[in-house]
């Protein structure tokens, strides 16, 4: 396969030891004479909670077409979730799917646990480079409606649980990787009915400063993606299935139209690559230009 004249011309003028590196592949060439010896890549992980449908599957699958190994967690549907791992398999990359309830933080250790299990056994390695907080639920209810017990149920999924599952996880990351918090363009601009909702969500974006600051010794970026409305199945579907609030959703984004899961996924790719490495700190809203 060197037969190319082009190839050989260029070999022909190394009459002394030489070492190259191109395409993973390490080139040495004693005395005119090639060796070719295959060097290991260093493939990065990446933990996406609630990546088994939605928005977060999207994630998984564009963050696993960077080359990126992926982790994905789910509440309930377990088959949904292995459909997914096996997306991901079949563009060349190792996946795997574990159950976490976000709501639950007494249970992320032994979530991490499980973790540092399944990266040893599965990824052949023992921490993981990014992680990825996009689980959650949407409540609409207005500002006066809306009860403590849904007031709570926010909390600890969009704001408590993202905050621990964090903390409790930079033991078993890398240095140099990354986090990306899920927020929503409701924090910026305002519809009736998620007061709560997205008052959660700008709590987010607060904490990804804090962390960004403290985590920054550690070479460790964070960031915020703030999608606006996507038709997906979160909310009961309603941007997706409810043709009113669809086309309203389109007459107010510059854009003119309601986002798609396909616009959200590679941006959070994008942040766990290294043409990323200087963006810390940032929120990214992925709206349209929604509400200008």
């Amino acid at each position: 396969m060197f037969k190319n004249n082009h190839i050989v011309k260029v070999f022909d003028f190394a009459q002394t030891d030489r070492k190259t590196t191109t395409n993973n592949s390490q080139f040495i060439i004693h005395n005119s004479q090639l060796t070719i010896k295959k060097m290991a890549v260093n493939t990065k992980t990446a933990l996406v909670t609630g990546g088994s449908r939605g928005l977060g599957k999207n994630m998984a699958i564009a963050i696993a077409k960077k080359g990126i190994d992926v982790i994905i967690t789910y509440n309930s549907k377990k088959e949904e979730a292995d459909l997914v791992v096996k997306e991901i398999e079949g563009l060349g990359q190792k996946a795997a799917a574990l159950q976490l309830n976000v709501a639950e933080s007494n249970t992320f250790d032994a979530f991490y646990k499980e973790v540092e299990s399944t990266l040893k056994n599965t990824f052949k390695t023992d921490k993981f480079d990014f992680l990825i907080n996009n689980a959650g639920i949407g409540i609409h209810n207005s500002f006066i409606g809306t009860t403590e017990a849904e007031f709570d149920q926010l909390t600890n999924i969009q704001f408590k649980g993202p905050f621990f599952l964090t903390q409790k996880g930079l033991n078993v990351m890398n240095d140099g990787g990354g986090i990306v918090n899920i927020s929503t363009g409701l924090a910026r601009f305002s519809f009736p009915g998620y007061a709560a909702y997205a008052s959660m969500k700008g709590a987010i974006e607060t904490l990804t400063k804090y962390q960004a600051k403290e985590l920054g010794a550690r070479k460790i970026r964070v960031n915020v993606v703030a999608p606006g409305a996507i038709e997906t199945d979160f909310g009961g579907g309603v941007v997706r299935d409810n043709e009113q609030m669809n086309q309203q959703i389109a007459s107010v984004t510059a854009l003119g139209r309601v986002g798609l899961p396909d616009d959200i996924g590679g941006v959070v790719a994008f942040l766990c690559t290294e043409d990323a490495r200087w963006i810390n700190a940032q929120r990214i809203e992925a709206s349209g230009g929604m509400m200008l």
